[in-house]
């Protein structure tokens, strides 16, 4: 069940930086689980199933986002726009996302002997609509937009890696990393006054979010698991049925959301 934090004390603990940061700590320890040892790489062409040049399609899709996430946390460092008392929380973010894109890279190059999709360009400000390196609020309402969208887009991929098992466990752990600094920054958000987010998507809500951001939540608002309407299952309200899972995008959707930072 999610955390209540109705209350003020309770809001105290669930924003606690000391918290946050022990807790980021924690999981920076486990980034092993997204970063596989290359004895367990090197098992992967001997397990997997699913056709070597459509895995590495879907591997160099997500590393894609990773390049995009990681150049736009260093960026971002660089810049100085990010208050002084978060860049730890941000230098282990980069650090993540950086880790993302050397395991990919791993396993695109040297266990599946593909070519690893370059970095592209970036152009952040998507041509001028957004200046986050120098709006300390842009900044994070973008890095929210990129999470999210990163969560919905492994999600969106869990299913194209399932014949080999431990590319499809690989996956899913930079899923929940993902996950985790997607509800940091949105309750870092919060914490600051800029929106009224939970660590978790509601619904559709974009919250404060430029309008923009909308196709990042759309269909979020799905009730419908298995052909079974959810709601009519529970004495929960659609919205808090509604935070329970997390929605896929597919890579249509998602490569869409990116091209309005790729630079031209």
């Amino acid at each position: 069940m999610c955390p209540d934090t109705n209350s003020a004390e309770d809001k105290d603990r669930f924003y606690s930086r000391r918290d946050a940061f022990r807790q980021f700590g924690d999981f920076g320890k486990k980034i092993a689980l997204a970063a596989v040892p290359l004895s367990v790489l090197s098992s992967i062409p001997h397990i997997a199933k699913a056709d070597t040049a459509s895995l590495i399609g879907v591997l160099n899709f997500a590393l894609t986002l990773e390049h995009l996430e990681y150049r736009y946390y260093e960026m971002a460092l660089t810049s100085n726009v990010i208050a002084s008392a978060d860049r730890v929380i941000f230098q282990k973010i980069r650090d993540h996302e950086l880790a993302h894109v050397k395991f990919l890279q791993e396993v695109i190059g040297n266990v599946l002997k593909g070519t690893p999709v370059a970095e592209p360009k970036f152009d952040f400000t998507a041509k001028g609509s957004f200046q986050p390196f120098s709006d300390y609020p842009t900044f994070l309402a973008l890095a929210q937009a990129f999470e999210d969208t990163g969560v919905r887009a492994y999600k969106g991929q869990a299913a194209n890696v399932k014949e080999s098992d431990v590319v499809l466990t690989a996956a899913l752990s930079i899923h929940s990393v993902e996950a985790r600094h997607a509800s940091m920054v949105r309750r870092l958000r919060t914490k600051k006054g800029l929106d009224t987010v939970k660590g978790w998507i509601t619904n559709a809500s974009i919250g404060t979010l430029p309008a923009a951001t909308t196709p990042i939540y759309a269909g979020e608002d799905n009730f419908m698991q298995g052909g079974v309407n959810v709601v009519n299952l529970t004495s929960l309200d659609a919205g808090a049925v509604s935070e329970a899972w997390d929605e896929p995008l597919n890579a249509n959707q998602v490569l869409g959301i990116a091209s309005l930072f790729l630079a031209s």
